[in-house]
């Protein structure tokens, strides 16, 4: 993200004193290039920021060196009497609480005036994920006959499924990131970290279809390397990608709230249920923490709990 992204997005000048301004630019920039961090995540941190300001006394909002705990602490009052939900304000406090570390490194504050506000503790809700029957149907759902793009569209639904890749990422791919002899793609995940993900051979061919029958037809840049490109022959959005996939949820009639990321839930919750070690599951992924893949073996656990209530006579 440029700082002019940044400064058409930052806390309005009128709340902030010249010098803090440029604190939150250099935060910004912070996050990008010690960070890794996403544009997304950087959005998001830096709304929060926003709400921050708007939040503070006067004087804190203009003079950053001022800053207290009792000022944090107001903050996240206020994110309860918006009605965030608690993993939304729980991620507006990391936002405040990294921002103050930031503060503290350039000798701003003398120390973290974040360290003693305790993050709200959050549910860990149980990710909804598809039966085989349910993928099937998802699957089957671009139809030549209704869909200008329908090979464009089985493409991406089948990648999603086959590799538990993220929207962001599948829109990000590049041609060169496949390689269909080795039956393997290159994903950039979160933080620029690259992995190496399998891929089912029905995927693979579902992408080389797309790749030599109809992406030429979209191409409007011979130098654009993005892999699924629009009617306009832009690379397709994150937001284009959901909007694919709730299109074909509602054609198949799937129940439930069905996003690309039920797809990588179905995707990891498969692996596992089949004998897949957590270790590889986690690598697949991307996430930097086992505890986040462990949650698959929570659905696993469920999923088997059901059918054992459901069917054994002492259930």
């Amino acid at each position: 993200m440029s700082r002019e992204t940044a400064g058409r997005n930052a806390p309005a000048a009128s709340s902030l004193h010249p010098e803090a301004t440029t604190h939150v630019f250099g935060f910004l920039d912070y996050l990008q290039a010690e960070c890794g961090l996403s544009s997304n995540t950087r959005q998001a941190y830096q709304r929060d920021l926003r709400y921050f300001f708007a939040s503070l006394p006067e004087a804190s909002a203009r003079q950053l060196g001022g800053l207290a705990p009792r000022d944090v602490e107001l903050f996240l009052r206020s994110l309860r009497q918006r009605g965030l939900s608690v993993a939304s304000a729980a991620r507006a406090l990391a936002a405040v609480k990294m921002f103050c570390r930031y503060l503290v490194i350039q000798n701003v504050l003398a120390r973290d005036v974040s360290a003693s506000i305790v993050s709200p503790k959050r549910w860990h809700r149980l990710p909804t994920v598809l039966d085989d029957q349910a993928v099937r149907c998802l699957l089957e759902a671009p139809d030549a006959g209704q869909d200008c793009h329908a090979l464009r569209d089985r493409a991406i639904l089948i990648l999603l499924y086959a590799t538990g890749m993220r929207a962001s990422e599948l829109a990000n791919l590049k041609v060169t990131d496949l390689n269909f002899n080795l039956g393997i793609v290159r994903v950039l995940g979160k933080g620029a970290k690259e992995r190496i993900v399998p891929a089912a051979e029905a995927a693979l061919a579902a992408v080389g279809e797309y790749v030599e029958q109809y992406r030429p037809a979209l191409l409007r840049d011979p130098g654009r390397k993005t892999l699924f490109l629009s009617r306009t022959g832009r690379a397709l959005a994150r937001e284009d990608v959901f909007r694919i996939v709730r299109k074909y949820v509602r054609r198949a009639a799937v129940k439930g709230r069905v996003s690309p990321h039920t797809l990588r839930h179905s995707f990891a919750t498969q692996l596992l249920t089949h004998g897949a070690d957590l270790r590889s599951v986690q690598e697949m992924l991307g996430h930097a923490d086992i505890a986040t893949t462990q949650v698959y073996t929570h659905v696993d656990a469920a999923r088997l709990k059901a059918i054992h209530k459901k069917f054994h006579p002492r259930g």
